[in-house]
């Protein structure tokens, strides 16, 4: 039975039996939600007790300081991709250029327009609930595959490009917590045998709308920024550094493009 509107204690300790780690959060987000109304609370939360993402439920999720628009099916910005558009932030030049690749809801591209706002942010992605969804946030977005859909005029002149591209190698994907693919898709996961077919591809077409000393900055995980050094000199990225979190967990690389010779 789904405890009262105003029993955030009753709400917490049931998201808590359910399993939920951070349940005390969960139930403010829902109650708030419902605002009061005991029938709609009770459909939120036996939609969150099947494993639907709490984002689809409450319409959106907070991210680097921002409230950004979720949708149903539409992939959920995660906090660990935060310190990745930190950083991405910071290589954009206030009056500079930005791509977001895979942007779903568009959490990358809304934050760089957000704290470069003389700059101009264009994002991709490939699944139409996305595209309308960031669409929705405000993001200029063009649907298509990483960068075959973007203006061709962007071209030599980008500052920075970033991505939260599929990564989890395929045979990892069923380690991921249990409810992911009951109502996600695995394309925005499935990363190949390795977990970096798609890493490879944004690597080697990046260059073609860097600029020379432009930044590309990828999330990834594992072992895989020590797979793609090889491609990273081959292709003339510079200064490659790996970007980790508090904990010391791997979260993303970042690179340069070389100055043309």
């Amino acid at each position: 039975m789904t405890p009262a509107p105003n029993d955030s204690e009753g709400l917490t300790a049931l998201l808590a039996r359910a399993g939920f780690v951070a349940a005390d959060e969960e139930a403010e987000e829902l109650l708030a939600r419902a605002a009061g109304d005991a029938e709609l609370l009770d459909g939120l939360v036996r939609r969150r007790l099947t494993g639907e993402p709490l984002a689809w439920i409450t319409g959106s999720v907070s991210f680097c300081g921002l409230e950004v628009r979720v949708d149903p099916g539409v992939y959920v910005p995660r906090w660990q991709s935060e310190l990745l558009a930190h950083r991405a932030v910071e290589r954009l030049p206030a009056g500079g250029t930005a791509i977001d690749l895979c942007t779903g809801a568009g959490a990358v591209a809304l934050t760089f327009s957000t704290y470069r706002p003389g700059a101009r942010v264009v994002a991709s992605d490939v699944d139409e609930r996305a595209v309308a969804c960031a669409r929705a946030n405000g993001v200029e977005v063009y649907r298509g595959d990483l960068l075959a859909p973007l203006p061709r005029t962007l071209e030599g002149r980008v500052d920075v490009v970033a991505g939260v591209v599929p990564y989890v190698p395929t045979p990892e994907l069923p380690l991921l917590q249990r409810d992911t693919f009951t109502f996600e898709s695995t394309l925005a996961y499935d990363g190949g045998r390795d977990g970096t077919d798609v890493l490879r591809r944004v690597l080697a077409d990046s260059p073609r709308f860097l600029r020379p000393g432009g930044a590309l900055l990828l999330e990834l995980g594992g072992e895989e920024a020590d797979a793609l050094r090889d491609d990273l000199a081959r292709l003339g990225y510079v200064d490659v550094t790996v970007l980790v979190d508090e904990d010391g967990d791997l979260r993303g690389i970042e690179a340069t493009l070389g100055r043309a010779r």
